[in-house]
């Protein structure tokens, strides 16, 4: 090819990620492929850089109310901060005062500027393994916009008065200038609540928290959010930017007191716009189609539950269920089948309601620094209940339909970059461990094989069909497994086996692993062994036949079983 041909011929690599040995490059390779930015356009840094910290004035003054933070403890960008009481109003006994104050992302970033521009594009911050691509620059995210401890921050607060039974009588939203009287990680706060050490200030503060929470929560109970506890994983990267452990998050009810204060806020800006008639993006979560609802029916009846038939299935439905999984000993197999009936939650102007918390209204207001819808409902508020400049333009209100379309789209994006690079640097965690053996649960059936998530790590791999025995495996997409020709034998959705790790590819991400279980009984094998030695007998002797290692059970979680803030 002579100088000419080769000038002439088209570009083929846009871009080189790293070289393929450095690990760094995992992350690189997952956010090209969703398409997410990394790089900051220099008017948005330059817009960034000039930001300045409001005064007091037009804001109401809370810097002596003793606001805290309470956050993962490594978290730099701190988007909330909460602050009970008791209630001194007497037509109001045993009742509390609850504020939840926000960062006002709205004050620094107007609509229609090149921050505002940039923050569209990007939607929501994506959290990788080794680093975090911002939404805002982070002289906005780490900085000016972050309700950092014992600095005044502007916030949109919502102060809210419930019962003595957690209903709230009443609410009303101020712009306001606060104070972070403390910044406690989700551990320390845990410690305060059982008596550990703190400033006496902190102390009342926690404790006053913690009794509003209780409330709050027996008004939870009666509402009855589907209740899906599932397993979340960390991965802890060493200096070398390597993973050096794959740990479990543990869950205390310093995480559920958050949440449950977010959406109580939440809930209170949807109901105002709502009654201002302001256009707003809700954050909606349709009830399960009947056809899912076919099928996870007929799953659960081969497992020997019932999901009732006629009528819309509610919250309460699917958490009965859970809860006599729970008394089996099979909550994470019925979970598994409960979670795949449900519609993903999405973006939307029009109201929906939500599902999954079982609320007719709900709006996403809590995070403006990593969530753009959040943004718009803070414009919204600004703009209905009259509280200063950075409100709600007309053009935006036009767009928001179009603005609820773009942001679900890349939250989808980031969560699959997410996926991606978890996915490499666990496939190189466990590279140096092909041939051992892991214990696993069954997390997808396919005609071509099984898809498998071990316990250890969270890794999820797959099981070719042809790799699963000597027999032929005919899948059965109703019933969500595949069963033997010949035994009868069956490997479900679920489904607690042994694997052994043959294959490690870290540059895809991908894990391929050989069965070592053997399958479930067939159906008329099983219903013998009912018969013979009643439900506890049988679920043993499956168990047995099931494994041809000890399959290790999962250890209940001692502390609480919150979700994490994923609403």
């Amino acid at each position: 090819m002579n100088a000419a041909m080769a000038r002439a011929r088209p570009a083929c690599v846009p871009s080189i990620a790293g070289h393929i040995d450095d690990i760094h490059a995992y992350s690189t390779i997952a956010l090209a492929n969703q398409d997410i930015r990394t790089e900051f356009p220099a008017s948005v840094l330059e817009e960034a850089q000039k930001a300045q910290l409001p005064g007091i004035e037009g804001f109401t003054d809370l810097r002596d109310t003793p606001l805290f933070t309470i956050d993962p403890g490594d978290a730099k960008d701190h988007d909330d901060a909460v602050f009970a009481e008791p209630d001194p109003n007497p037509d109001n006994p045993g009742g509390h005062r609850v504020i939840v104050a926000i960062a006002d992302v709205s004050y620094f970033v107007r609509p229609g500027s090149a921050l505002d521009t940039e923050a569209l594009k990007r939607a929501n911050s994506v959290y990788l393994p080794d680093r975090v691509v911002p939404m805002l620059p982070e002289r906005l995210s780490n900085d000016l916009c972050s309700l950092r401890e014992h600095e005044d921050r502007p916030c949109l607060a919502v102060d809210m008065i419930i019962t003595a039974q957690g209903v709230k009588k009443s609410h009303r939203f101020v712009r306001a200038i606060m104070r972070s009287a403390a910044k406690l990680s989700y551990e320390e706060a845990q410690a305060i609540s059982e008596g550990g050490p703190a400033s006496p200030e902190i102390k009342i503060a926690v404790k006053n928290l913690y009794r509003a929470f209780k409330a709050r929560w027996a008004e939870r109970m009666k509402r009855a959010p589907l209740d899906l506890d599932l397993p979340e994983r960390k991965i802890i990267m060493n200096k070398a930017g390597r993973v050096e452990k794959v740990v479990k998050r543990e869950r205390f009810d310093a995480h559920r007191v958050i949440e449950e204060f977010m959406i109580l806020a939440n809930v209170a800006a949807a109901e105002t716009l709502e009654r201002a008639r302001t256009p707003l993006i809700y954050r909606v979560h349709d009830q399960p189609d009947e056809e899912t609802l076919k099928g996870a029916r007929e799953y659960l009846k081969s497992l020997d539950y019932s999901l009732s038939k006629g009528g819309a299935v509610r919250p309460a439905n699917f958490n009965q269920l859970l809860k006599i999984a729970s008394q089996r000993d099979e909550k994470e197999m019925v979970s598994e089948i409960v979670l795949r009936s449900q519609l993903r939650a999405v973006y939307a102007t029009e109201n929906l309601g939500h599902f999954g918390l079982n609320l007719p209204r709900y709006a996403h207001f809590t995070s403006p620094i990593r969530r753009y819808a959040d943004l718009t409902v803070h414009r919204a508020l600004i703009k209905a209940c009259k509280l200063g400049p950075g409100g709600q333009s007309a053009e935006e209100a036009k767009a928001l339909g179009d603005i609820a379309d773009q942001i679900s789209t890349l939250e989808r994006r980031a969560m699959a970059a997410e996926r991606e690079a978890n996915d490499r640097y666990l496939s190189a965690f466990l590279e140096s461990r092909v041939g051992s053996s892991f214990d696993a649960r069954i997390r997808g059936v396919t005609r071509f094989g099984l898809f498998v998530m071990l316990d250890e790590t969270g890794a999820d791999g797959f099981i070719p069909i042809r790799n699963l025995g000597n027999e032929y495996y005919r899948y059965e997409e109703a019933m969500h497994c595949v069963i033997g020709s010949a035994s009868g034998g069956i490997y479900r959705l679920g489904q607690e086996v042994r694997v052994k790790l043959a294959e490690a590819t870290p540059l895809t991400g991908g894990l391929r692993f050989d069965m070592l279980s053997n399958p479930l009984p067939g159906v008329n094998k099983r219903k013998a062994a009912t018969k013979k030695s009643g439900r506890k007998g049988a679920k043993k002797n499956n168990r047995r036949s099931a494994a041809s290692a000890p399959v290790k059970k999962n250890k209940k979680r001692r502390k609480s079983n919150a979700k994490p803030r994923k609403d």
